[in-house]
């Protein structure tokens, strides 16, 4: 019953933070490559403009900011969620 306790507690924000910025990463830039490959109805980048501030459709400094934005998401939602997951597994 121990082990449980540990196991539970033991997600750590550092491979979380990164893997969720991975993936968070390479869905924008799929998401982008789509966008130049797409007809205009279909195009990703209305969905990706009201999440990422300073985002612009086809300007490097666009790509640039939505790129890091992407990547400084998945950081915040470790640090939200790895606290959250140890406080509610403590519990069981």
């Amino acid at each position: 019953m121990a082990d449980m306790n540990t196991n539970t507690s033991s997600l750590r924000i550092g491979p979380l933070g990164n893997s969720l910025s991975l993936l968070l990463l390479i869905s924008y830039l799929l998401c982008v490559g789509f966008g130049l490959l797409a007809p205009d109805q279909m195009r990703m980048y209305e969905a990706w403009a009201p999440l990422l501030p300073g985002f612009e459709w086809l300007t490097w400094s666009g790509f640039v900011i939505g790129f890091v934005e992407a990547y400084l998401y998945g950081w915040y939602l470790a640090l939200l969620f790895v606290p959250l997951y140890r406080w509610f597994g403590r519990g069981t």
